[in-house]
């Protein structure tokens, strides 16, 4: 039986508590001086709530959320994100999902991407494709100058993120800032690209989106080399012409320390 069985509907589940306080819930604590970098009552609600059905029907993988932790070096675990896009979720906006992933022997096997504002669910299993609820998705097959790119970095003021984020402007930027959904849409076909080079996000925020594209007919590797290892978060994941034309740009790309 496909993960997707069990897992999907734990998932769909969390849509009960979490519309209702969609664009009225509080903040709670504030992580770093970033405004989207804030946490709610329902981020850690979502979070435990999947920790414990989760452990009802697979005991034998552990979990690990970006509010509670958990073990990140056993062969198997859930790798959980509960609220992608907090920021927006307080301001009622819709960039915002619950994302997880599955990491068997250090690679994602299986993840999904919860658009609960619109009840959509976008997932993929390794080597099976990507879908969005029943419907298989394929990324699109735009050039770099026709695309939609997404991108992140920090600290633009040093020189060798400055000197890319300026070639990157010059490009059809699509900036909602949150991770999960735009992967979403680059497996969609809407958006075509996004890169990460020294980013914020971590490890939650890209390895559900990095397998998602890829099983939608997209590339997903680190700068610089044609494989990805979802805790190295300087990567390119988009459709296979513009993932090319991105691997060139940033050819000599290296992440500021």
């Amino acid at each position: 039986m496909s993960y997707k069985e069990k897992v999907l509907p734990i998932i769909r589940q969390v849509r009960e508590f979490v519309l209702p306080s969609w664009g009225v819930a509080s903040i709670v604590n504030e992580k770093s001086i970033h405004p989207a970098d804030v946490v709610t009552e329902i981020d850690t609600k979502v979070e435990e709530f999947l920790k414990e059905k989760l452990a009802e029907v697979y005991p034998d993988i552990e979990f690990a959320g970006e509010e509670g932790g958990g073990k990140r070096d056993m062969e198997r675990f859930w790798l959980v994100d509960p609220i992608d896009g907090t920021g927006h979720y307080v301001r009622g906006l819709p960039f915002c999902t619950v994302m997880i992933a599955l990491i068997e022997h250090g690679v994602v096997t299986f993840s999904a991407i919860y658009d609960f504002i619109n009840d959509d669910m976008y997932w993929a299993e390794k080597g099976k494709g990507a879908y969005k609820n029943d419907t298989p998705i394929h990324v699109s097959n735009r050039n770099l100058q026709q695309s939609y790119l997404g991108w992140e970095s920090k600290d633009i003021e040093k020189k060798e993120n400055f000197s890319k984020f300026v070639e990157i402007n010059k490009l059809g930027n699509f900036r909602s800032i949150s991770a999960g959904w735009e992967f979403a849409m680059i497996a969609s076909g809407k958006l075509d690209a996004r890169i990460s080079f020294n980013p914020w996000g971590k490890d939650w925020d890209f390895a559900p989106g990095l397998l998602l594209v890829a099983e939608a007919g997209g590339v997903s590797t680190n700068i610089g080399s044609d494989k990805y290892d979802y805790r190295n978060t300087d990567l390119i994941a988009g459709n296979p012409i513009v993932h090319k034309e991105l691997q060139e740009m940033f050819k000599d790309y290296y992440t500021p320390q």
